[in-house]
Order: C-alpha cells, then sequence, then structure tokens
C-alpha cells in the first residue's frame, strides 16, 4: 500500500523542513515538498512533527530466563509508545546468557512473535568463551559486551585486561564495555543514604576504567564503545584518543543528563543504577560532551527488575537492583532537558536515532530517506504531560521520573510503514553484512 504523510517539520537528514513522506511497501518511497502532489491517500500530520524512529542499543529485556523482570511482548510495546521503533537487546540479564551460538538462539526463539518493534542481539564476552566469538558474531550479533566489574549476575562474571585483550584478539567487531574499575569501588554496606552509594561508586573508578579499554584497545585496533558513561571525569581521555584516530565512541543515558544525585530521597532505590547518577556540574560537562560529539548517542540503559529486587520496602541502596526503567519516557526526558539547554530537537534526533543507528549499521533505521525503512513517530514537542507509572507499559509500574512533568508527546508510531498497535508485527534482526 502506497500512502503519505506530511508535516510542516520533518526530521530529515539535512536538518528539519516541510515536507511530505511517501511510503509503499515498508519502506520510504520518496521524499517530497510540502504541497507537491503525490499518488494514493495522505495524511497531513498538521502541528505534529515526523521523526525518523529511535533506535535505542541499550536494552535489556532480561528474557528468557528471567521473563518476570521484563520481556519481549512488554519491552517492545514500551519502546514503541516511546517512539522507538529497533532495539539491541543486552546479552544478559536473560538465562542462558547471549555468550553462544546455541543460547543466541534460544532467545531468537523467545523473541519470535512477540515483538511490537525490531529487535537485534548483542553478544556477551565473558571469561572463556573467546573460542565462541567467531561463530557468536557470524551468526548475526552486533558485536559484543564485556563488564570490567561484576555484572550482578553469577552467569556473566567480569573480564580483567588480559581477558578483554583476549577476546579482542578473537574476532574483527564492536566491543562494548561496562566501563568501571572494581579495584576503585568502596564498601557499602546496608544504607538508605543515596550520598553512601554514591560515594562507593566514584568517578575515578570509570576513569580507571576507560583509561584500560581504551589501552587495549590502542594495542589490537579494535573498535570500542563506552557503555552509558556517567563520570564527565573521562571525558578527557575519550577527546585524546578520538583525536588520535582510535575507532573509539561513547554513549550516555537520559538519566544521567536529567536526574540530580541532590534530588535522590534516600531510600528511593528505584533511582539506583550502576554506574550511579551525579551531581549537576557533572551533569553540565556530559551536555557539553554531546555538544563537542564526544558522545556520540543516548540511550537508555532499560534495565527493569521485580518491584521486590528494587527493595523499595526497606530502602536499603546497598541490597537493591541497580537498574532503570525508562525505555517509553527517554524521548521525552531528554528533549524536556535539552531544549532547556538550547539544543534542537535536531540534535535529540541525531543523538537517539541516527546515532545510534550507525553504531551498530543499520543502515535502514534512523534516517528519513528515500530507499529506509519506514520508520517513523508523529511526536507534539510542546505538549506535556506528567508521568504516571501506571500508563507504562513496561512490566513493572516503577520509575524514577514518576509525578515528573515532561515535555514531548509520541501520537503515533509506524514500524515499516505500520501503525504499531496490538499485534505484533516486529522483526529479528542481524548485522546487515551477514544477511
Amino acid at each position: 500500500m502506497t500512502f503519505s504523510l506530511r508535516s510542516r517539520q520533518v526530521y530529515l537528514p539535512g536538518g528539519p523542513r516541510p515536507a511530505t513522506v511517501t511510503v509503499d511497501g515498508g519502506r520510504i518511497a520518496a521524499v517530497s515538498d510540502h504541497d507537491a502532489p503525490v499518488a494514493g491517500p495522505v495524511t497531513d500530520l498538521g502541528p505534529l512533527s515526523l521523526l525518523p524512529g529511535l533506535v535505542d542499543t541499550h536494552v535489556h529485556v532480561n528474557e528468557p530466563g528471567r521473563t518476570e523482570w521484563e520481556g519481549f511482548a512488554t519491552a517492545t510495546r514500551a519502546a514503541a509508545a516511546g517512539g522507538v521503533t529497533s532495539i539491541v537487546d543486552m546479552p544478559l540479564n536473560s538465562l542462558p546468557p547471549t555468550t553462544s551460538v546455541a543460547a543466541l538462539r534460544e532467545k531468537q526463539a523467545a523473541a519470535r512473535g512477540q515483538c511490537h518493534v525490531d529487535v537485534g542481539f548483542w553478544g556477551g564476552a565473558v571469561p572463556g568463551n573467546a573460542a565462541e566469538l567467531p561463530a557468536l558474531h557470524e551468526a548475526g550479533v552486533f558485536g559484543f559486551k564485556s563488564f570490567l566489574v561484576d555484572s550482578g549476575v553469577p552467569e556473566f562474571p567480569p573480564l580483567d585486561r588480559a581477558g578483554l585483550a583476549e577476546a579482542f584478539a578473537a574476532v574483527d567487531a564492536l566491543f562494548i564495555v561496562h566501563a568501571e574499575d572494581p579495584a576503585r569501588l568502596g564498601a557499602l554496606s546496608a544504607s538508605r543514604a543515596y550520598a553512601e552509594f554514591l560515594a562507593s561508586r566514584p568517578p575515578a573508578a570509570e576513569v580507571s576504567a576507560v583509561d584500560t579499554a581504551l589501552a587495549v584497545a590502542r594495542e589490537s585496533g579494535t573498535r570500542l564503545h563506552i557503555l552509558h558513561l556517567s563520570a564527565a571525569d573521562a571525558l578527557p581521555a575519550l577527546r585524546r584518543a578520538r583525536a588520535d584516530g582510535m575507532r573509539v565512541t561513547a554513549e550516555t543515558c537520559p538519566h544521567y543528563l536529567v536526574l540530580d544525585a541532590a534530588a535522590v530521597p534516600d531510600g528511593a532505590t528505584e533511582f539506583k543504577c550502576c554506574p550511579p547518577i551525579r551531581d549537576a556540574g557533572n551533569q553540565d560537562r556530559l551536555w557539553g560532551g554531546l555538544a563537542d560529539g564526544t558522545i556520540a548517542i543516548v540511550v537508555s540503559d532499560h534495565s527493569p527488575s521485580t518491584p521486590q529486587l528494587k527493595r523499595r520496602d526497606i530502602g536499603d541502596f546497598a541490597a537493591a537492583w541497580g537498574g532503570i526503567a525508562s525505555l517509553q519516557l527517554g524521548l521525552p526526558a531528554v528533549w524536556t532537558a535539552a531544549r532547556e539547554r538550547g539544543f534542537t530537537l535536531a540534535d535529540v534526533v541525531r543523538w537517539m536515532s541516527t546515532g545510534p543507528a550507525h553504531l551498530v549499521g543499520l543502515h535502514r533505521k534512523g534516517r528519513i530517506a528515500p530507499g529506509a525503512d519506514a520508520d517513523l513517530v508523529a511526536f507534539a514537542p510542546d505538549e506535556t504531560f506528567v508521568v504516571d507509572p501506571a500508563a507504562l507499559h513496561h512490566r513493572h509500574p516503577v520509575t524514577p521520573y514518576a509525578a515528573r512533568e515532561l515535555s514531548g508527546v509520541v501520537h503515533t508510531t509506524w514500524l515499516r510503514g505500520t501503525v504499531v498497535a496490538d499485534e505484533p508485527t516486529g522483526e529479528l534482526l542481524l548485522r546487515e553484512d551477514v544477511l
């Protein structure tokens, strides 16, 4: 079926302008002037902006094995409601973790027929599986995640420096690293005080681990991506590495750009994540990293668990699971903060759609251009809403954004030209060079 969408603000690769976007067979067939005559039905979006669907390359779906924490049906429904049309699932906290081809096949089988958006997969690099990595890469994962610190689950242990070097040498692939140095972490006993939790995971732990990852990548020439950067103190090392020509990128997350450690109430374990939410001065410097391109993308690190594991009953930051569920709220959260700092919606599209698609080589995603998938979002940037946890689609209504007023409302999400509704129509994605 051929149809067109018309908007005064279509976010194209060259910037926003009035345009008509024609869709045919699930792809964008043409981008025309706003008033150009086109074949087939036309929907005028009126005051709504038309964005490319967001691409979130950092999502923990947790299925199979821990589906009570989340799951493909609930996570992808939340994604679509937030304007996200493609996600890449992390290799943990599912059981089994995605550290072998057999485990990947289990995860793909669990996802098939449940997804409301398109879903790809990361592989995992853990001690002892370096020999598995080439086959897993050939099977279509987008790259490999490793931890330099305890992951929180025993089946996905961390790599030391030698293990990281062994993994990097095993396959020519994109490696994504959770960079915290366990030797720089402080002890944390039972505590309701967020300040004590924050002090136990200082910026020095991130800086040290980023330095380690950069040193190993420099020796091997590996393409490296630093996950969920929280500590702005690591930015100078990343800038130097990029200036030296290293293939290194970094991401941060909405909670690091929006939430402030000083405003986290004691006992409010819904705010716990690792690395942690830091102070406002640090946050300002992260925005500076986005402005100068040192940080390339913003993704959710959607890491949900059951309310019981968040230990909201006792408010103990030492005992609580560390993860924030924000897949549905990332776009309005980032847009609300970005516009206050003078950034544009085009910047947000670059950080949350085009950039993540480029990171993982999804060349038909993240842009409104002829030949691209018709993954589109009708978005009202000036509308506001108050976050009601009960209105969120992820499995458990736990969020640090509860009762916060945000700007930007997703009205409609199209996946390959079809409005995302109750029927799951998402496809499983493979790295494009193995298709």
